[in-house]
């Protein structure tokens, strides 16, 4: 069904299951993509798996779709958190877009002493999660947390999960492949990945980072990086070395 439409539900699914439409739904299927009365589509809910469904009913407010078979079971990305600090409007955007490409479990935003930006609406950013999963054929949506600051998350930290700190003053320093891949037979279980603002971190924080036993400086290539761009090469770096890119 290469190029069929994939959509987002939040509907249990399951053989013969109806599952109306909302409006914004409806739109989108019957005006946007001009869908029509028995036309397929895959349907997920970020618990089911995904489903080859038809089109049942058509309305212009609203309609129904039938599940007829499940194409592909239930499959969740490895047990790794995004922590951004949120930068500009469409950089933040497309940091969450790539985190749900390249397979986050959780986005984490968070507020640094340097952090900079717009606020981050969490259900705009929630929308953006959905509209990348539909596209790059994801069966899960990862949670987007409401933001928080950097510090009180640190209270908080489980300490079992190891934390990636891309630290933009080690650039140019040891190859962060090389360290994941070093880790690698004694780095099972979770971890996190946490990427600063434009302005980087303060001294403080970057001290109280490298304090904890958890967490392991990287440096992301001989050259400091753009938020968004570093968010991206560290997910590559640590699914390459550690994630379900092996």
């Amino acid at each position: 069904m290469s190029g069929t439409v994939r959509l987002y539900v939040e509907h249990p699914l399951g053989q013969g299951q109806t599952i109306p439409l909302e409006r914004a739904q409806a739109h989108y299927l019957f005006g946007v993509m001009r869908l029509e009365a028995g036309a397929e589509l895959l349907l997920f809910n970020g618990a089911d798996g995904e489903w080859r469904a038809e089109v049942a009913q058509v309305g212009k407010r609203g309609g129904v779709l039938v599940c007829r078979e499940q194409s592909r079971a239930q499959a969740a990305p490895p047990d790794l958190w995004l922590v951004f600090a949120p930068v500009k409007k469409a950089q933040t955007q497309f940091i969450v877009e790539k985190a749900v490409e390249m397979g986050v479990a959780h986005l984490q935003p968070v507020l640094t002493e340097f952090t900079n930006s717009e606020r981050l609406r969490v259900d705009k950013a929630r929308l953006h999660a959905i509209e990348a999963a539909e596209q790059c054929g994801a069966t899960y949506v990862p949670e987007v947390a409401e933001p928080q600051k950097l510090s009180r998350l640190l209270d908080q930290w489980p300490a079992e999960r190891r934390l990636l700190f891309c630290d933009e003053a080690q650039a140019g320093g040891s190859s962060a492949l090389a360290g994941l891949l070093a880790l690698r037979d004694r780095a099972a279980g979770p971890w996190a990945i946490l990427i600063g603002p434009e302005g980087g971190f303060s001294e403080p924080e970057r001290a109280r980072l490298q304090g904890f036993d958890f967490t392991h400086p990287v440096a992301l290539g001989p050259r400091i990086l753009r938020a968004e761009t570093a968010a991206v090469a560290a997910l590559t770096l640590w699914q390459a070395a550690l994630g379900d890119w092996q």
